[in-house]
């Protein structure tokens, strides 16, 4: 297989060394090229497959059960309610209305707590 044809600093008339520029700039192209790939091929490789799934059981927020529960779920805003997780899904308490502000407590499952927020998360 013949040689590939290079091009020297000798081949440019104006004297500057486009040859050597060209190829740095073209190496570093091809860089950045593989470096988006190999980013995105490791976020693809970290994103679960699929969508997310709902704890299984059921979720009694004050007597009131709720089957295969999966999202936020509103507590009373007066009377601390009751929270027992027969689920497989660990459950958290927020102490913001809409599953917002902070982790206030966890409720695993199998757990019966008296539920200290305004709001729960399970998925």
């Amino acid at each position: 297989m013949p040689p590939l044809a290079t091009i020297s600093d000798d081949d440019w008339s104006d004297g500057s060394r486009g040859g050597r520029t060209m190829m740095v700039r073209t190496a570093r192209r091809a860089g950045k090229a593989l470096g988006a790939c190999a980013a995105a091929a490791l976020l693809a490789l970290a994103t679960p497959a699929g969508t997310a799934q709902a704890a299984e059981g059921v979720l009694e927020l004050d007597g009131t059960e709720h089957e295969d529960p999966s999202g936020c779920y509103r507590l009373g805003d007066f009377a601390p309610p009751k929270v027992a997780n027969h689920t497989d899904g660990t459950a958290w308490v927020w102490s913001g209305p809409d599953c917002d502000g902070q982790v206030t407590q966890q409720i695993d499952p199998g757990q019966t707590a008296v539920a200290r927020g305004r709001s729960l998360y399970i998925e």
